[in-house]
C-alpha cells in the first residue's frame, strides 16, 4: 500500500497504464451477465476501440458494478458508438475495503485524463 504522495503518484501511474495502454482485444468485451469479470477492488475504464478513454471509475467490486448498469453504456449508445468497440479495462488493488485509496487513485487518474464521459457536477449555491 503506498505511503507517501510519491509512491500514491507511482500507483496511479501503473493503474492508469493498464486501463489505458492494455491491448483493445484483451480487454473485457460487454456482455449481459459480465461473468468473466472478477469481482475484486479497483480502478476501471470504458474504452472505445479508437476515441480511447470514455469514462474512468472505482468500485469494491468490478463485476458488482457492470451487472447492475453503468451509465457510460447508455452515453455510448447515445453517441452511436457500436458495441463491439466499446470494452472495460481494469487496474485491480490488492487493497481490499480500502475505499480512500481507491478515491485517492480515481482522483488522480481522472485529473491525468479528463475522459469526456466523467462529468463534474455543479455544486449548489
Amino acid at each position: 500500500m503506498p505511503t507517501n504522495d510519491s509512491e500514491l503518484q507511482i500507483y496511479a501511474r501503473r493503474i492508469l497504464d493498464v486501463i489505458a495502454f492494455t491491448p483493445f482485444e484483451q480487454c473485457q468485451p460487454l456482455s449481459r451477465e459480465f461473468d468473466s469479470i472478477p469481482a475484486r477492488p479497483g480502478i476501471y475504464a470504458i474504452r472505445h476501440k479508437t476515441d480511447g478513454l470514455l469514462y474512468i471509475g472505482k468500485t469494491k467490486s468490478l463485476r458488482g458494478r457492470f451487472s447492475g448498469g453503468h451509465k457510460a453504456f447508455l452515453w455510448a449508445w447515445l453517441d452511436k458508438y457500436n458495441d463491439e468497440d466499446v470494452r472495460i479495462a481494469a487496474g485491480f488493488i490488492s487493497h481490499w475495503g480500502n475505499s480512500a485509496l481507491l478515491l485517492e487513485l480515481e482522483a488522480i487518474i481522472l485529473r491525468a485524463t479528463e475522459p469526456p464521459y466523467n462529468v463534474q457536477i455543479p455544486t449548489e449555491r
